[in-house]
C-alpha cells in the first residue's frame, strides 16, 4: 500500500504543471485587443455601375477581402483598391459613407483571430498583429474567443461615427465580465488609445471600477501624430516600396480618422511649426491654410469634427500602463524649401518617437498621473518601433507578467471570499445549536471561538423580529 501510494503522489507531481494551469486559468482577467489604423480586417461586396479602370470589378457575388490583401495593393490594381476603400463625406449629416455600389464590414469582432493577423493567408510581415502576445496568453491558460477577446472596428472613422461600435465593446466587456467574474484587461495599439480614451470618457466611474482592470497601451497616438501632416500632404505608401505614396493619398485623405489623428493643440502649441512653405508656417492654430493649399474642404470640416473629441479630455479613471518606443526617427515637420515641391515632395524633419508617434504623444499619459486616483505607469524602450512592440519579447514579458500578477490577486480574492462565506456558514450552525439548546457535539466549540454569543444571540432576535436573514445580506455583498 505505501508502494502505491507514493507512486500516485508521483503522478501526481507529474500532471501538476498542467493541473496548475488548468486552475489558475479560471482566474485570469479576460483581455480585450483594441487595434489602431489600419489594425482590422476588412471585407466589401460590390454593385457598381462604373469603375475607374476596366480592370476593375464591377460586381461580386460574396464577400472577398479588401484590406489586408496583398493582390490588391500591386501596381494598377491598386486603383482599383482606392476606390472601393475610400469615403464620401456629407458636410450636412457630417459623416462618411461608402463609395457607391461599395458594401463593406468588419469580420470577427469578439474573437481575437481577425487582429492577430490582417492578411487572412496569415504571411509575414504584412499581415502581422497581435498574435505572438496572444499565444503568450493562450501559454498562460487564455482561450481564443472566450478570455481573450478582439474589438476590430473600421478603422477608416473616428469616434464620433462610431456609437454603434461603443455600444457593442461595452456589451463585450460586460459579457466577458459577467462569464469569467474579472475585471477586463485592455490592451490598445496606435489609434485604439485614443479611441479608447473617448470611450471611457463617456463611462461612468462606477461602470468602469466594476468592470476595467487595466489598460495596457502600446505605441499609443493619445495626441495625434505629426506623420498625418505628412499623410495628407505627400501620402504615405503602406510600407510597400513600389507603390508611389500619391497612388494612395485620395484614399487616405477621405478618412476622417486622419483629421483624428493630427496633432493635438493640447501637446504642439502655435509656435510648433508643422509644415513650412516660402508662403505659410502651419501649426495647430492654422491647420486650415493647410487644407486650403491642398484643396481639400471636406477634410478641413473633418478636422472640425473631430479635434476636439478627446482634446484635454479628463483622465481616464482606470489604472494605465503606457508603454512605447523611442530613440527611432519620426517625422517632426516638413519643408518644402524648393520651389514647386508643394505637397508631394517635403524635406522631412526628424525627431524623437516610434517612428510613427511622436514621444510627446505617447507620453501623454504621463499628464493623468495627478488627475486619477488609479496608478499611470510608464515604460519608454529605446529603438522599438511603432510595429515591432506587438512582437518584442521585452513588451510581451511584460504583459505576461502584469496578467499573472492580476491572475494571483484574483485567486487571493476568491480565497478570501471563501473564507467569508466558511465563517458565515459557522455562524448559522452555531446559531442552530443555540436556538435547539443543545450542546455541541460533532462540531469542536473552539472553532467558533472568534464569534461572540452577543453576535449569536443578535441574530437570533433578528429573525424573531422578521427582519431579513442577516447572512443572506452578507452573501450577497460578497459578489457586488
Amino acid at each position: 500500500m505505501r508502494e502505491v501510494a507514493l507512486f500516485s503522489l508521483f503522478l501526481l507531481a507529474l500532471a501538476c504543471p498542467a493541473l496548475c494551469i488548468l486552475s489558475r486559468s479560471k482566474y485570469v482577467p479576460p483581455v480585450v485587443l483594441i487595434p489602431g489604423d489600419g489594425g482590422s480586417q476588412m471585407e466589401a461586396k460590390l454593385n457598381k455601375t462604373e469603375t475607374v479602370h476596366y480592370i476593375c470589378s464591377k460586381l461580386t457575388s460574396d464577400w472577398f477581402d479588401l484590406w489586408l490583401n496583398m493582390e490588391l495593393l500591386v501596381p494598377y490594381i491598386i486603383d482599383c483598391w482606392v476606390d472601393n476603400m475610400k469615403l464620401v463625406y456629407d458636410n450636412v449629416t457630417r459623416t462618411t459613407s461608402n463609395a457607391e455600389g461599395v458594401e463593406t464590414r468588419i469580420p470577427g469582432f469578439g474573437n481575437s483571430t481577425t487582429v492577430e493577423w490582417l492578411d487572412p493567408s496569415q504571411r509575414r510581415p504584412t499581415g502581422y498583429l497581435f498574435q505572438d502576445i496572444v499565444n503568450a496568453l493562450v501559454a498562460l491558460g487564455y482561450e481564443r474567443g472566450v478570455t481573450v477577446r478582439g474589438a476590430p472596428f473600421d478603422f477608416r472613422k473616428a469616434p464620433n461615427e462610431h456609437s454603434e461600435y461603443f455600444l457593442k465593446l461595452r456589451r463585450l466587456i460586460e459579457e466577458t465580465y459577467q462569464y469569467s467574474g474579472h475585471r477586463i484587461m485592455l490592451i490598445l495599439h496606435s489609434m485604439g488609445a485614443p479611441m479608447m480614451r473617448y470611450f471611457l470618457k463617456h463611462q461612468p466611474q462606477h461602470w468602469k471600477d466594476k468592470h476595467i482592470e487595466t489598460v495596457v497601451s502600446l505605441a499609443g497616438a493619445w495626441g495625434g501624430s505629426v506623420k498625418a501632416v505628412k499623410v495628407y500632404a505627400a501620402g504615405d505608401n503602406l510600407g510597400i516600396y513600389v507603390i508611389a505614396q500619391q497612388k494612395v493619398r485620395d484614399e487616405q485623405r477621405s478618412a476622417p480618422s486622419l483629421a483624428f489623428l493630427l496633432p493635438s493643440s493640447e501637446l504642439w502649441g502655435p509656435d510648433d511649426v508643422l509644415l513650412q512653405t516660402d508662403t505659410m508656417n502651419v501649426s495647430t492654430s492654422n491647420l486650415k491654410d493647410m487644407f486650403d493649399a491642398l484643396d481639400l474642404p471636406d477634410a478641413y470640416e473633418m478636422y472640425l469634427d473631430t479635434k476636439d473629441l478627446v482634446n484635454n479630455a479628463p483622465a481616464p479613471g482606470v489604472e494605465v500602463h503606457c508603454l512605447h518606443g523611442v530613440g527611432v526617427d519620426t517625422v517632426e515637420k516638413l519643408i518644402y524649401s524648393k520651389k514647386g515641391s508643394f505637397p508631394d515632395n517635403p524635406e522631412v524633419v526628424l525627431g524623437d518617437g516610434d517612428g510613427t508617434v511622436n514621444t510627446r504623444s505617447a507620453e501623454l499619459c504621463l499628464k493623468w498621473k495627478d488627475g486619477q486616483k488609479q496608478n499611470i505607469y510608464h515604460k519608454a524602450i529605446k529603438g522599438i518601433n511603432h510595429m515591432s512592440i506587438l512582437s518584442d519579447k521585452e513588451i510581451i514579458d511584460y504583459i505576461v507578467e502584469l496578467a499573472s500578477n492580476i491572475t494571483d490577486k484574483n485567486i487571493a480574492r476568491d480565497e478570501r471570499k471563501l473564507k467569508r462565506l466558511t465563517r458565515l456558514q459557522k455562524k448559522k450552525e452555531w446559531a442552530k445549536i443555540l436556538r435547539d439548546n443543545k450542546k455541541p457535539t460533532s462540531i469542536a466549540q473552539s472553532e467558533y471561538k472568534d464569534f461572540s454569543f452577543n453576535s449569536v444571540y443578535n441574530l437570533l432576535e433578528l429573525q424573531k423580529t422578521g427582519v431579513e436573514d442577516r447572512r443572506k445580506n452578507d452573501v450577497s455583498t460578497l459578489y457586488d
